[in-house]
């Protein structure tokens, strides 16, 4: 049977574009955002930086020197000059970025996976385990983090794993809060009350329908407490109840510092540039991702 010839002035048929997906669409919002690129480069550099840091410092960070204390910038073979006891600045700093981004950032991926579980708990549960636990998170939440945070390492004593303790227990109650929101708006959605009704289980429905769609603005806001976290964590070894000396970290080295001001202003405020370059790069970041997610467009 011959076939039927095409209408006169038919458009050719187009071929189907397949549709972008959510994280995708993210991804490219994200790199068309040039302050975000900027600050997720900074971001990586430093992260290279305390990955390959002991290969990449040109002296010993523990080698001091009377003779060659409270070098300026500049100085040959101390470009960024030396400090109280002659140790290489340039050197301190680059090995300094490895403790201080693991005290930054540890406590928030712990509070992050603490928090976000109390709070889908929470969320998800309702009525009154909902308020048992809220409730409780209240009595941390109350308290400023600086102060939290100063009174709990002054309990614990000075150190690494102490600060980290008492970073992630100032950190669990904020994200608690964020996650605990989250879902329960997340809980009244059609697509949930289906799953509901189909017969499935609590856990299966916070893993397959709860769990994707809560963890991005949870993960957006933990992105910002990594700045909050780098500040406090800076904060307590520069009052000594964080890192001890002779360690390289960019908080111990303010303190230690500090008598240096009126001799060596520059190299004195180098570690607080560091401190204060990672944060605002952390903040620009979470500011990139949060208008990245929320773009509907």
């Amino acid at each position: 049977m011959p076939t039927r010839p095409a209408a006169a002035g038919a458009a050719p048929a187009l071929p189907a574009r397949r549709q972008r997906g959510y994280w995708a669409s993210v991804w490219l919002r994200l790199r068309r955002d040039p302050v975000a690129v900027g600050a997720a480069s900074v971001v990586l550099l430093l992260l290279l930086l305390a990955l390959f840091g002991p290969w990449l410092a040109p002296a010993d960070p523990y080698q001091s020197s009377m003779l060659q204390r409270l070098k300026p910038i500049g100085t040959a073979g101390m470009p960024l000059g030396s400090d109280e006891l002659g140790r290489d600045m340039l050197t301190r700093l680059i090995i300094g970025a490895r403790l201080s981004l693991f005290i930054g950032i540890t406590p928030v991926l712990c509070a992050f996976v603490l928090g976000t579980a109390i709070g889908i708990v929470a969320g998800y549960a309702g009525g009154l385990v909902n308020t048992l636990i809220m409730r409780t998170i209240d009595v941390f939440y109350a308290f400023p983090s600086v102060l939290l945070a100063i009174a709990l390492s002054g309990t614990l004593g000075a150190g690494v794993v102490n600060s980290l303790i008492s970073l992630t227990i100032v950190f669990i109650p904020q994200i608690a809060r964020v996650a605990e929101s989250v879902t329960t708006q997340v809980r009244t959605r059609d697509y949930v009350q289906a799953a509901r009704a189909s017969g499935a289980g609590p856990l299966t429905i916070v893993r397959v329908h709860v769990l994707g769609n809560v963890l991005g603005p949870i993960f957006v806001y933990a992105t910002g407490l990594i700045a909050v976290s780098m500040i406090l964590a800076s904060g307590l070894s520069f009052l000594g109840l964080g890192v001890k000396p002779p360690e390289p970290e960019w908080g111990l080295m303010l303190n230690t510092l500090r008598t240096a001001i009126y001799v060596q202003p520059w190299v004195a405020a180098l570690p607080g540039v560091m401190i204060f370059i990672t944060s605002i790069s952390f903040n620009l970041l979470s500011d990139g991702l949060r208008s990245a997610m929320d773009n509907k467009g």
